[in-house]
């Protein structure tokens, strides 16, 4: 017999393809998980699925409490990995203009909550808080729902969120067309080699920071400063790799990529304030790039 079920079952894919990505900040695990929330839903009885008021919710939940399980173990894993470890970056193509929220309350959006520095923010939360603040604060999910994922009661799951709140930056951030005037001009003096554009570009406190996984030549540890930063760039310059460099969307915002031959081999995501680059983000891991293709 047909599952009655199957298409609001299968229309919730992408939404929980969203929020396990922002739960653990990888696009490959979050896919995992959402394969184990559908297989757990299949191996339902079918008079069990019947008794399922709201397939969605059910899936939500049982996704969300995977990630908890799987976030408990990370930070072992991290211990072990090669480097700093950062977010996997999800592709994107053309730089779209508009400006950026206005009312600091309505900062936490879909869009912003999928930017590298939103995820690296996240990844610096324990597991419950980092749950408990995307499920309510990013998805609008009550405390009440929260709490049967994260196995507490409303209120410490309301206590999670704030604490976890208080990390957010929710100061009005540099427009889309801002953002990619400053990275444009970034590529541009990277391209020509002029070394005192890159320091003028870069905030004096800047940080840039690496991700190769011990599989991808990346600086180990994070460089601080605005001219350390410049020097760095210029001596991947002057490398020799032919390195391509292309105008993309990275993680909702513009960004960065770097192609030698037919293959993507950096993926660079940047923070941006008062029109001066923060931080930089250089994703190398291989793994890591698999959505990215050349065009």
């Amino acid at each position: 017999m047909t599952d009655p079920h199957l298409p609001a079952v299968i229309s919730e894919r992408r939404q929980l393809i969203n929020l396990a990505y922002r739960l653990l900040g990888s696009l490959a695990e979050a896919e995992d998980v959402v394969q184990e929330a559908y297989t757990r839903w299949y191996a339902l009885s079918e008079p069990r699925r019947r008794e399922v008021a709201a397939p969605g919710a059910w899936l939500t939940t049982v996704a969300s409490r995977i990630c908890l399980d799987l976030l408990g173990s990370a930070r072992a894993r991290r211990e072990r990995y090669v480097g700093e470890w950062l977010p996997e970056p999800v592709p994107g193509h053309e730089w779209l203009g508009g400006p950026a929220p206005a009312d600091p309350a309505d900062r936490v959006t879909l869009d912003e909550s999928i930017s590298m520095a939103f995820l690296v923010v996240l990844d610096s939360m324990t597991p419950a808080e980092r749950v408990a603040f995307v499920l309510h604060d990013v998805f609008r999910y009550s405390f009440a729902e929260v709490a049967e994922v994260v196995g507490r009661t409303p209120a410490a799951c309301r206590q999670l969120a704030s604490s976890a709140r208080r990390r957010i930056d929710t100061s009005r951030g540099p427009s889309t067309t801002e953002r990619a005037e400053v990275v444009r001009d970034f590529k541009r003096a990277w391209e020509t080699g002029d070394i005192d554009a890159l320091i003028d570009l870069l905030d004096p406190q800047a940080t840039a920071t690496a991700d190769g996984g011990g599989l991808a030549l990346a600086f180990r540890d994070p460089i601080t400063g605005g001219e350390q930063i410049a020097h760095a760039w210029m001596a991947i310059a002057a490398s020799g790799a032919e390195l391509t460099l292309m105008e993309r969307t990275v993680n909702g915002q513009p960004g960065l990529v770097a192609q030698l031959g037919d293959a993507i081999v950096s993926v660079y995501a940047f923070d941006i304030a008062d029109g001066r680059i923060t931080r930089i983000w250089v994703i190398r891991n291989p793994e890591k790039l698999r959505p990215w293709t050349a065009d």
